[in-house]
């Protein structure tokens, strides 16, 4: 039996090219298990975790691409594993990885590190992205849920003493963390 995996790292890309390469693939419908929105890097994926328990032996476990599976080569190698151990086959595209084939592992091996390669390049230009923009002043983080005036107005009102912070947090439109966060940012400063 065939079971597929497919997954995208964000919550707006869309799933359908990848699905449709399964179908393509010989995968059912309802033996497509994803992921939306969670990156490769992270190995706590709901949708991988249901498709390898899924797997029995003689299985075989398809993806479009070794990328779509895990974005590091550890990972990657665990998971090629824990697959082999259960005696279920992994279809890369539609070719079968071979664990016991030099050439398999080779070509396993350079696609991990080519997967590898593209998810720290990823994170590189996220950096530079960021740096660049804080730089340029358009990255300036959380912006304070309370403007300079009504920080004042809430100091104020809680000196007087006649507000509790729930009830101030209530006027303010506020968490009650607000209001406290803003009473140790006065202690902090003074």
């Amino acid at each position: 039996m065939k079971i597929g995996y497919a997954r995208v790292s964000t919550n707006d890309q869309d799933l359908t090219a990848q699905r449709d390469a399964l179908l393509a693939l010989g995968v059912g419908e309802g033996r497509i298990y994803v992921d939306h929105g969670l990156t490769g890097a992270n190995r706590a994926r709901p949708g991988l975790r249901e498709a390898m328990a899924a797997c029995r032996a003689g299985d075989i476990l398809v993806v479009t691409k070794l990328d779509r599976l895990a974005r590091s080569l550890g990972d990657a190698r665990d998971i090629a594993d824990e697959l082999t151990v259960k005696g279920v086959v992994l279809s890369l595209g539609g070719s079968t990885y071979d664990p016991t084939d030099a050439v398999g592992r080779l070509l396993f091996n350079v696609l991990g590190m080519v997967a590898e390669f593209e998810a720290d390049l990823i994170r590189m230009r996220t950096r530079e992205g960021m740096a660049i923009a804080r730089a340029r002043g358009r990255l300036r983080g959380k912006q304070p849920k309370l403007s300079d005036s009504q920080r004042k107005h809430l100091l104020k009102l809680c000196d007087a003493g006649e507000h509790s912070q729930a009830e101030l947090g209530e006027l303010f439109g506020v968490s009650r963390t607000t209001v406290y966060r803003e009473l140790q940012r006065r202690i902090t400063q003074a």
